[in-house]
């Protein structure tokens, strides 16, 4: 067996992929769902069952609008920004890391842009908190997982503002209530899926510029009123998201999710306390049940602890280039018996390397 802790794309369940097999096979209807037309009547019903399955998984309320679009999260960066930045009023970005920087970045190309937070200073570390909620934000802006650093929110920040999120790395694995934003997404790669397909959700109240004032393209009015499908869109990337959310809907859901992501990630913080070699990355009240970030005390045994790791079949635990060390990312599909077998090997590492 191997031990998948890779960041992204990630692990799907072996039985999925067995089902994904049977989709692109020419079936009783001579032919597969990937070379159907995404006007037909068959690749409909099956958008038509995804925006419904992701309502209800996420206990959406009327105001709150499904599409999903081509692409990945990078493209919600400008996205988002060109809908929603209004004259007069500020995009702020609560900065926790790459992925809400590079967001701030590209945001600045649209309109007056400002930093509202950060936890630059000790290598984000950690969730920065601020004091005043700006009377003048378009919208403020939060990535709930940082799959770098390995910090996570864990409350929803309170603010009169509209609270936009990039939730692609832990969507569908912790429990929220979705409704308090005004626009979150996910890349589909973590746990909604394979890559090539982004879930967007707005509320409706979010808009607030004349249709026709956006291209066409990047207007999101314009995937919801076609239903995700004004042009053709990744279809394969659709139908893996449908099995998918049948899945965690069979397994009991978020709430299901939620219980199995904290059991595991507390199996490995716990070990990562105790053991004298490595030690986490992230401060403690904000350490990610989604990726686990963690260093040698000595950097002269991380080679030999991923040569260890790798004579057991763990795969994706080395850490991002920016700080290094190791990560271990533990999504929806990943079994707890995975985690045990890393926290085996690093008392095994500890007995004979300490």
């Amino acid at each position: 067996m191997i031990h998948n802790f890779y960041a992204g794309p990630s692990i799907i369940s072996a039985a999925l992929l067995e089902e994904a097999a049977t989709q692109i096979i020419s079936r009783d209807e001579l032919l597969s769902v990937i070379e159907i037309s995404h006007r037909s009547k068959r690749f409909g019903d099956i958008v038509d069952e995804l925006h419904h399955l992701t309502r209800e998984l996420l206990a959406l309320n009327d105001d709150h609008e499904v599409c999903y679009l081509q692409g990945g999260g990078r493209q919600q960066f400008f996205q988002i920004p060109q809908n929603f930045s209004q004259v007069f009023k500020t995009n702020y970005y609560v900065d926790t890391g790459n992925w809400a920087n590079g967001a701030m970045k590209e945001a600045r190309f649209f309109g007056n842009t400002e930093e509202l937070a950060s936890s630059k200073e000790n290598g984000y570390r950690h969730i920065p908190n601020w004091k005043d909620d700006p009377e003048d934000a378009a919208y403020i802006y939060t990535c709930t997982n940082n799959t770098i650093y390995g910090t996570q929110f864990f409350e929803t920040p309170k603010t009169n503002s509209h609270l936009v999120a990039d939730m692609s790395s832990d969507l569908f694995g912790i429990s929220r209530d979705f409704n308090a934003y005004g626009l979150f997404y996910a890349a589909t790669q973590k746990n909604a899926g394979t890559a090539g397909a982004c879930l967007v959700v707005v509320d409706k109240k979010m808009f607030n510029k004349p249709e026709g004032s956006v291209p066409t393209m990047i207007d999101y009015r314009t995937h919801i009123n076609k239903k995700s499908l004004y042009n053709t869109p990744p279809v394969f990337a659709f139908v893996m998201s449908l099995l998918v959310l049948k899945w965690i809907k069979e397994k009991g859901g978020i709430t299901y999710f939620d219980a199995a992501n904290r059991e595991k990630a507390s199996l490995l913080y716990g070990e990562l306390e105790r053991n004298e070699l490595f030690e986490p990355y992230a401060n403690k009240e904000d350490r990610s049940v989604m990726n686990a970030v963690f260093t040698a005390k000595n950097e002269q045994i991380e080679k030999h602890f991923l040569d260890r790791a790798a004579k057991e079949n763990i795969v994706g635990i080395k850490g991002h280039r920016n700080i290094g060390g190791f990560r271990a990312s533990m999504y929806n599909a990943l079994p707890i018996e995975s985690v045990q077998v890393l926290v085996d090997v690093m008392q095994e590492f500890e007995r004979t390397q300490g």
